[in-house]
């Protein structure tokens, strides 16, 4: 089944706890979280202490995005605070595979991202090491864009290379999913429906992932 892992940064930031708790009752597989650090992307977002103090309140599968430079500094820190999956990105690592292999010995789910103009083909030498693989469907930075329509090739390409090798890791889509985008990311070959202001700028949480789902 498609799972849904709704991103927080279109949540009600005074009652992030409670947000957590409704998506969880309205059927979210887990939640994303963005970590941006101004550098990498121009947007400032939120890092550490907030995961570590919202893990108190929620079992839920912390699907953790770093758009961060060299987040190989803070990995084992992103760890600790409760993480399960921490996706990096190609572009912010000079040493991909050893941040990937580092994540796994740290007790968590590996990922790779890229953003829109980088060819997916640039990951396939670390795709062993990948429990997942984000590809960005919107130049990260910024909640509430539209998906970029070439995007989706990509995703069709890489679950062509990843059927190709037999390999289980999961294609997660990031920028722009909504009700009526989620059917095309999903026949691209998507396992995974990240979205924001679909789920949470809804007045019924259930519904609108259900209408992702499809």
């Amino acid at each position: 089944m498609i799972k849904v892992s709704p991103s927080v940064l279109s949540a009600d930031f005074a009652r992030l706890g409670e947000e957590l708790t409704n998506i969880k009752n309205a059927g979210a597989d887990m939640v994303h979280l963005d970590v941006m650090d101004g550098i990498f992307v121009p947007n400032i977002s939120f890092g550490i202490p907030v995961i570590k103090s919202i893990r108190k309140s929620s079992d839920m599968i912390f699907d953790v995005h770093l758009m961060i430079d060299r987040p190989e500094r803070y990995i084992e820190k992103f760890a600790d605070a409760g993480a399960d999956i921490i996706t990096i990105h190609y572009e912010a690592c000079s040493d991909v595979g050893a941040v990937l292999r580092d994540i796994r010995s740290l007790g968590c789910k590996s990922s790779v991202s890229v953003k829109p103009g980088t060819p997916v083909s640039s990951i396939y030498p670390h795709l062993r090491l990948c429990d997942m693989v984000l590809v960005m469907t919107v130049e990260p930075g910024f909640g509430g864009q539209s998906l970029i329509p070439y995007t989706l090739s990509k995703v069709r390409e890489l679950r062509h290379e990843t059927d190709r090798l037999g390999l289980t890791c999961e294609i997660e889509v990031d920028g722009g999913i909504n009700g009526k985008t989620a059917r095309a990311a999903i026949d691209a070959g998507a396992d995974i429906l990240v979205a924001g202001s679909s789920v949470f700028g809804s007045d019924d949480y259930a519904e609108a992932i259900r209408a992702l789902r499809g």
